[in-house]
């Protein structure tokens, strides 16, 4: 029989699990014996925080990231075609979602084998809830352009698909340069624009706000250095 993989969320930051995964998901994850993460000592820490007891060391984990080649990934199927189950671990919320894991997951269903999303949290679906945008359609961009051409570009394309199809548009930034990223939206994007800032989303310090362009223009901007922080645009 085939094993099955596991798509085990994590935490946004928090170092309690208890208010964002359930129970049943932690008591599934600590019985699997094969990992796949992208960050070995962080992989370790969470799941000791799920279950302290847990035989750690009794454990096989497998490392991936962006730069992990074909053969290593096709590797990684190998203790589920022996029949072991496995559990694909993500860095920060939901495996598969904005993260190197989808890749795996891509191969477990060209390969035949069943892939269990398990219940966590996702920074995406909490910022839409919380923004008051369209949660009917919306669509997610990941990062957006790094030079301030083309990220102005990005951005006005963006807002017009927004405008024109009424779709809420998401993307994020390297944590370092969210302010960077807030300035150019508010330079380049129309003042009636609704501009959603969600950061830290379901930790202690949470921020979610929602205010036209304008408005944002002028208020005190909060400090979204080296965080954790969802965009959201509707024109």
């Amino acid at each position: 029989m085939k094993g099955k993989l596991y798509l085990i969320p994590n935490t946004l930051g928090s170092q309690e699990t208890n208010h964002v995964i359930p129970e049943v998901v932690a008591a599934r994850a600590v019985t699997l014996k094969h990992f796949v993460v992208e960050d070995l000592r962080n992989a370790r820490r969470y799941l000791k925080l799920l279950d302290r007891n847990m035989d750690i060391d009794g454990s096989q984990f497998y490392t991936l990231n962006k730069h992990s080649t074909e053969e290593e990934w096709t590797g990684y199927l190998k203790p589920m075609k022996e029949g072991h189950d496995m559990g694909l671990i993500s860095e920060a919320g939901c495996p598969g979602v904005a993260d190197p894991g989808a890749e795996l997951v891509r191969l477990a269903h060209d390969n035949g084998f069943e892939v269990v999303p398990l219940v966590g949290p996702s920074s995406i679906l909490l910022s839409i809830m919380a923004s008051g945008m369209n949660g009917q359609s919306f669509a997610f961009n990941g990062y957006i352009p790094i030079k301030k051409d083309e990220r102005a570009k990005a951005l006005k394309r963006l807002e017009n698909r927004s405008r024109a199809e009424h779709q809420s548009q998401v993307f994020i930034e390297t944590p370092f340069r969210n302010m960077q990223l807030l300035e150019d939206i508010l330079v380049v994007c129309s003042p009636l624009t609704r501009l959603c800032i969600a950061c830290d989303v379901t930790l202690p310090d949470q921020f979610i706000r929602t205010k036209t362009v304008g408005a944002w223009k002028s208020a005190s901007l909060p400090d979204l250095h080296k965080k954790q922080v969802v965009f959201i645009i509707q024109g």
